[in-house]
């Protein structure tokens, strides 16, 4: 049997950090929008984001981290796979927010928040877990450093990805579909790539957090409450 890159407990913690920013990424507009939208339709997408998000994470580890670790790859192959990822995952949002069901409810931004948690929580939960490795890279072990850069690292990853994928969402909502898959996927490749180099040097996380605390304003005021009437909001 495969042993665990860490100890099962710290591998738990790093978990446990991931998770955590579902709760922190429910503050806010969307707590206020259950009277408004099926919250069992919500939590479904937020399912949908945690098993995409583990097919994602793993493909990341693979295809990319691992190759930064062993120092095979330049930055333009690995900015290319990233897209290719970002590509896949901006498809799938507009595959599970564009049914007519979820686009006549105008559900798709709300809907959309919550499939980017479940994509941010499961991305950065395996960033956690390599964060945590003593192996992976110079810097890299189970400390009081890197457990705080952990929390950091979910909070932008989960925001991040939430935020695109919420405003995909209201694009739907627009009847806007094919490109917001292009913004989003560009998005979504930067916000992988400065997540991943986070692991190696922390200080890259710097590049995207501005922009990622930026986002939670309009989609806070603007993107969420898309679908709703003005009366509404």
């Amino acid at each position: 049997m495969a042993e665990a890159p860490i100890e099962m407990w710290e591998m738990q913690i790093a978990f446990a950090i991931g998770l955590l920013g579902v709760y922190i990424g429910w503050r806010g507009t969307i707590a206020k929008m259950t009277g408004f939208y099926d919250l069992s339709g919500a939590v479904k997408t937020l399912l949908y984001g945690i098993i995409s998000g583990v097919l994602a994470a793993s493909a990341i580890d693979v295809l990319i981290l691992s190759e930064i670790r062993n120092e095979t790859q330049n930055i333009i192959s690995i900015s290319a796979i990233a897209l290719v990822i970002a590509l896949a995952e901006s498809s799938f949002t507009l595959f599970v927010l564009g049914r007519s069901r979820t686009v006549g409810l105008r559900a798709c931004a709300p809907y959309g928040w919550t499939l980017g948690l479940g994509f941010g929580a499961m991305r950065s939960a395996h960033m956690n877990v390599r964060l945590f490795d003593p192996v992976v890279w110079e810097g890299t072990g189970f400390s009081m450093l890197n457990i705080a850069l952990a929390f950091v690292l979910t909070v932008i990853t989960c925001l991040g990805h939430a935020s695109i994928t919420t405003w995909q969402g209201s694009r739907i909502i627009e009847n806007s579909r094919f490109r917001p898959i292009v913004y989003a996927s560009i998005a979504r490749s930067g916000l992988i790539l400065a997540t991943v180099l986070t692991v190696f040097f922390p200080p890259t996380l710097a590049l995207v957090a501005p922009i990622v605390a930026w986002s939670w304003f309009p989609a806070q005021e603007s993107w969420l409450p898309s679908g709703l009437t003005p009366a509404a909001r």
